[in-house]
């Protein structure tokens, strides 16, 4: 096929290219590398050392006589750009990792609140409303999120997408219904990948649009088997407080002796999924597209769930670590229990990687390596969901700064 990766230069996108590539599809790149200039904007770097995108894209036509090419589009901004590079170059699928992705970032200040829901919603939205003007009948695939469930718990598994709910009607008779599970974001982030639900609803509806929605936990890893083949491949590698995922976060405080800083109690569950998994996940997508007029297709694209503190324990056990409690700079639940199902991709052939000793270990050694790039005083999250939240955050978890001596 040929594939377009909108944000295909980013932490999942990156790794996505390299693989389809590899299964012989023509692959093209868009982007606006913007997670780049936030890299400029928050003074810290990639824990790994990134080529610009084009000098990794001839990398990978060297190594193995593939080639990836690359557009730089502002999807947010440039509708019509977008719409006429559709139209020229007609992708049977669309694969949308074109947004930003973090919580803590969305929730910085205003302005970061206000950036993530344009960039986002406009985003999604400029592409539905161009894949009905061009009639291209593409296969648009998402990554959406868990978080937009929420993180409480009523005792049942979260399904995948919808669910069977009865409505009492006014003649007092029962009637089913089957609407999307119930959004509860916890950050700007969440809320916007809320809104692209309804966009997709919407247009699968109303324009027939092709359409999978892929809700996905926690990133945890770094390698794929093709990011493996040249050091220039590699993938990139958040470590910081706004961008660094948990377990990937704890594991690179332990490797340059840092406290694991687990924020409230650590109950947190959440779910998780290696970067390994990811790509594949999205590949056994792609292979299994919904037909116009069907609803939108929501998968649940997770491999497991743990709790924040077990992990930490975990890390700590196997590393040495010191374990640091800290005040949450999150709006959440200190507790909740999280049940999901993933009973599609299963069906589909996936065969989860879990939480491999040797795949922590990989993950341990890259970050040994790269320790030098390392800034400590990126690691702490401070970002806060409230201003009474953003008055408790710890930001020297090391007690690195000068005390009073009085």
């Amino acid at each position: 096929m040929k594939i377009a990766i909108l944000g295909g230069d980013g932490f999942v996108g990156w790794p996505t290219c390299l693989h389809l590539s590899e299964q012989g599809h023509e692959i093209h790149i868009v982007d606006n590398l913007s997670r780049r200039w936030i890299d400029t904007e928050l003074g810290v770097q990639s824990l790994t050392p990134m080529d610009s995108i084009q000098e990794r894209c001839r990398i990978w036509h060297e190594l193995t006589g593939r080639r990836l090419r690359f557009h730089l589009i502002d999807l947010a901004k440039e509708y019509e750009r977008l719409k006429s590079w559709l139209a020229e170059e007609k992708p049977d699928a669309v694969i949308h990792f074109a947004e930003q992705r973090a919580a803590p970032y969305s929730m910085k200040s205003d302005r970061h609140k206000v950036y993530t829901v344009n960039n986002n919603t406009n985003a999604t939205h400029n592409l539905l409303a161009a894949l009905v003007e061009t009639g291209i009948d593409a296969h648009l695939v998402h990554l959406g999120t868990m978080g937009v469930y929420g993180y409480s718990s009523v005792g049942a598994a979260i399904p995948e997408g919808y669910l069977d709910v009865e409505v009492e009607t006014l003649a007092g008779d029962k009637a089913k219904q089957e609407i999307l599970y119930p959004t509860k974001p916890g950050s700007v982030y969440h809320m916007t990948k809320s809104l692209d639900q309804i966009l997709f609803q919407f247009y699968a509806q109303n324009d027939g649009l092709r359409i999978t929605d892929l809700h996905q936990g926690i990133v945890w890893g770094t390698h794929t088997d093709q990011t493996r083949r040249h050091e220039q491949l590699i993938n990139r590698f958040d470590y910081d407080g706004d961008y660094g995922t948990v377990l990937n976060r704890f594991l690179i405080q332990a490797a340059i002796g840092h406290p694991l800083t687990v924020h409230g109690t650590g109950g947190q569950t959440r779910a998780f999924i290696h970067i390994q998994d990811s790509v594949r996940c999205i590949e056994l997508a792609l292979g299994d597209p919904p037909k116009s007029g069907e609803r939108v297709r929501i998968f649940n694209q997770m491999t497991e769930t743990h709790r924040v503190r077990d992990l930490a324990e975990m890390v700590a056990k196997k590393t040495g670590a010191r374990v640091a409690y800290l005040p949450n700079p999150r709006k959440e639940a200190e507790e909740n229990e999280l049940v999901v199902r993933n009973d599609q991709f299963l069906k589909l052939g996936l065969e989860p990687i879990t939480l491999q000793e040797g795949l922590l270990d990989e993950v341990v050694e890259v970050a040994k390596k790269y320790a030098h790039r390392i800034d400590r005083s990126r690691v702490p999250a401070v970002s806060a969901w409230t201003r009474d939240l953003g008055a408790r955050v710890e930001r020297d978890p090391e007690g690195r700064a000068l005390r009073s001596a009085s």
